[in-house]
């Protein structure tokens, strides 16, 4: 999968103490506090992150590090996905945007466009996974080929029968993530070999959490998300594999 990546606006720097390990670095907006951030100097204000669900458990870490270090000063973590984080971003809303992919082309006009300059760093490699509950006894492989005839355009796959033959007569509900997300672009150009490309008549989140509930409370359910939150819940669910590779 792309480097999950996080932009910060070029405005004053806020003092940088343990978050510097993760690389997720706070950024002073308009709303930034007073001071420069010198050994020992307590600055105030707040600031705004947003973007990528699969970025925010870092971005939280770092917050957590940083509030150690600057307990006045607010940051709040949205996860309104990297398409509408960058969005957000680009108007000025936010400080930090989180990303699972670079930002696209129309993304960087729409930032220049708006006189918002930034820098881009890599923060983490990940790992995309493809989960079903932990109660589904009968999947324990699932080729690309499969993915491919579930989730493609216009795909009338509706039970885990039609999938493979020896599949039980289960209904399949699907979960992942909405079109704004890095995760959803990543999938559908890997899977069905064109981004963006992908059935609609699934229940869509650009938070991760929701995907992990909605796939864990249904015996037929199948999802995909960043690994970190398959980690996370492996009481609840299995990553089936592709044996093949």
């Amino acid at each position: 999968m792309n480097l999950p990546t996080t932009l910060r606006r070029a405005k004053t720097p806020l003092a940088l103490t343990a978050a510097v390990m993760l690389a997720v670095s706070a950024c002073g907006g308009s709303d930034a506090g007073s001071g420069s951030g010198g050994d020992g100097e307590q600055l105030s204000g707040s600031v705004k992150a947003d973007g990528s669900s699969t970025v925010a458990p870092l971005t939280t870490a770092a917050a957590e590090f940083f509030a150690e270090e600057q307990s006045k000063v607010r940051v709040t973590v949205g996860t309104s996905g990297t398409g509408g984080g960058f969005e957000k971003f680009c108007n000025g809303e936010t400080d930090i945007s989180d990303a699972s992919r670079p930002i696209k082309d129309e993304e960087k006009a729409a930032c220049e466009s708006k006189g918002v300059t930034y820098e881009e760093f890599a923060v983490a490699n990940d790992a995309l996974t493809v989960v079903v509950p932990k109660e589904n006894d009968w999947v324990d492989c699932l080729t690309v080929e499969q993915l491919k005839k579930i989730w493609e355009p216009d795909s009338k796959v509706k039970n885990w029968n039609q999938v493979d033959a020896k599949f039980p007569d289960e209904p399949l509900k699907l979960f992942g993530p909405g079109t704004d997300s890095g995760t959803f672009d990543y999938f559908t150009d890997e899977i069905n070999g064109e981004e963006g490309a992908s059935r609609t008549d699934y229940s869509p989140s650009e938070d991760d959490d929701v995907i992990v509930q909605g796939v864990a409370g249904s015996k037929g359910g199948l999802g995909y998300f960043g690994f970190s939150y398959f980690e996370e819940n492996t009481d609840k669910l299995k990553a089936p594999e592709d044996r093949r590779r």
